[in-house]
């Protein structure tokens, strides 16, 4: 799942509860240090002098969360503080990513993006990104739609 701010930006849209049940499910002590130990997930980080401004989960192989295809490389997570926005951040995290999977040999970049997220759809469109099919999405009891989308390579 690759929300594009939306824990943050998305909060007022959900649920309050389902949304905290979100966050300790998805972001509590227990999760993040299940994903930072696996060998086929990785995360990066952007700083502006020493303030963390953005941040890039990718997945390969079995860690992949929906489609697990070894010839691809999924971005699970790309979060950029709203302040930093529209400043190129998230762009140069995608370029990164892409240069990464085009060195591993990958055939093609999937994410999955909620589909009223239509700002981070459009950053994906204009990047080179097509939707590819939907998967469902769980924000605490709250089902929604992602759209899968992909580049290939």
């Amino acid at each position: 799942m690759s929300t594009y701010f939306r824990t943050g930006h998305f909060e007022k849209d959900n649920n309050p509860e389902d949304f905290k049940a979100y966050l300790n499910s998805a972001f509590g002590e227990k999760a993040l240090n299940k994903e930072l130990l696996d060998n086929n997930s990785s995360f990066y980080f952007v700083y502006n002098d020493a303030i963390l401004v953005g941040y890039i989960k990718i997945n390969e192989n079995g860690s992949q969360s929906d489609i697990k295809d070894n010839d691809s490389m999924e971005i699970e997570r790309i979060y950029v503080l709203g302040e930093f926005q529209g400043q190129g951040v998230g762009a140069w995290l995608l370029t990164q990513v892409i240069s990464m999977a085009r060195t591993k040999n990958k055939n093609y970049v999937w994410l999955g993006v909620w589909e009223l997220n239509t700002k981070a759809i459009k950053f994906y469109k204009r990047s080179g990104f097509y939707k590819y099919g939907t998967h469902p999405y769980y924000i605490g009891k709250d089902k929604q739609t992602d759209w899968l989308m992909r580049l290939d390579l």
